[in-house]
């Protein structure tokens, strides 16, 4: 395996372990033994286990976000429904045997000192997310993009929160419903 396989291998073992056993409980022993790949090797190419724990997280940022903006421009072309498909993204993932809930909300429940550079990766995650819903509600031609976004945002995480519990994709349907009630009551920009 070549250097950069090996820590594409490594960074994707410490990414299902993070997700399924969370970042303490998922130590440097066990990302070794279940990657195969030598602790001095993991050393090489991560400093620390926080810089693993960073790299996760960004990797992590990196696919969800740009997985939920393709999927959702792949959905449709109406503004409105792309802030509802979103939802149709998250009934994806909420499906998908690998989801365990969100891994940022797991960083920053480990990770809670806003001092943290972990705590700091998981929050600009967040803003990440909710600018993209402000972008849709913005291209949406709505009057209160912005709490719109928040709105939406707020629906996203507590679907999240409750198919985490309920291993319920159908959870991102309801919020979706709610979404719609949301939107069917905004104003739009220019009247």
């Amino acid at each position: 395996m070549k250097r950069i396989e090996k820590k594409a291998h490594l960074l994707e073992t410490a990414v299902a372990l993070f997700n399924r056993h969370g970042y303490h409980a998922a130590g440097v022993d066990r990302i070794i033994a279940d990657s195969g790949i030598a602790k001095t090797t993991l050393y090489r190419h991560f400093a620390t286990k926080e810089d693993l724990i960073l790299a996760a997280l960004r990797l992590q940022d990196e696919r969800s976000r740009d997985g939920m903006r393709a999927f959702v421009d792949k959905a449709t072309t109406d503004p409105i429904e792309k802030l509802l498909a979103t939802f149709d993204y998250l009934e994806a993932w909420f499906a998908d045997r690998a989801f365990h809930g969100c891994p940022f909300v797991s960083a920053a429940s480990e990770y809670g000192d806003e001092t943290d550079p972990i705590f700091h990766e998981v929050a600009l995650h967040k803003r990440l997310v909710l600018a993209y819903f402000e972008e849709l509600a913005h291209a949406a031609g709505l009057a209160d993009a912005k709490r719109v976004a928040e709105t939406i945002n707020l629906l996203h995480e507590g679907a999240v929160a409750v198919a985490q519990v309920t291993r319920d994709p159908a959870t991102a349907g309801r919020a979706k419903e709610a979404a719609r009630r949301l939107l069917a009551d905004e104003q739009p920009a220019f009247a």
